[in-house]
């Protein structure tokens, strides 16, 4: 298994974002235009996980995530690994090389968005706060130390 960390330069770009569309995840369809519209700037990176050059997973690294206007940055959004590769720990292998990512570059810590429940404690995340999601949900808002 590789793991890329891509930005619309890179040859992945298009591959990764026709994958994110297709998956059977509904919100890969944001992630797909966000990567149109070249929401991605600065240091914000699309991470890619590959068995044999075919993608199977992804996630990101970026400023903010769904809900506007909190104090929290970085991200890790996007969270999704295919079906067929899920419990090989490929969930947590993406954020290891997000986080990985993000300490080189000089940040400390690292926050995610979800509504999933006892997922992200186990890889070390702490609930610090809940905010309403657009989409009318309260989410939680995780936060972990990476360094």
């Amino acid at each position: 298994m590789d793991f890329k960390i891509i930005t619309p330069s890179d040859e992945l770009w298009n591959q990764a974002r026709d994958y994110a569309e297709q998956c059977s995840w509904r919100a890969g369809k944001s992630l797909a235009d966000a990567m149109d519209n070249q929401l991605f700037t600065e240091w914000e990176r699309v991470i890619v996980a590959l068995d044999h050059q075919r993608i199977c997973g992804y996630c990101t690294a970026a400023k903010t995530d769904c809900i506007a206007d909190l104090p929290y940055t970085p991200y890790i959004g996007y969270l999704f690994v295919d079906e067929e590769y899920r419990g090989n720990r490929l969930s947590q292998k993406l954020m290891r090389c997000a986080m990985d990512y993000l300490q080189a570059i000089g940040f400390d810590r690292v926050y995610l968005i979800t509504d999933h429940e006892n997922l992200y404690e186990k890889y070390g995340f702490v609930i610090i706060d809940r905010k309403m999601a657009p989409w009318g949900s309260v989410e939680k808002i995780y936060m972990r130390q990476i360094r």
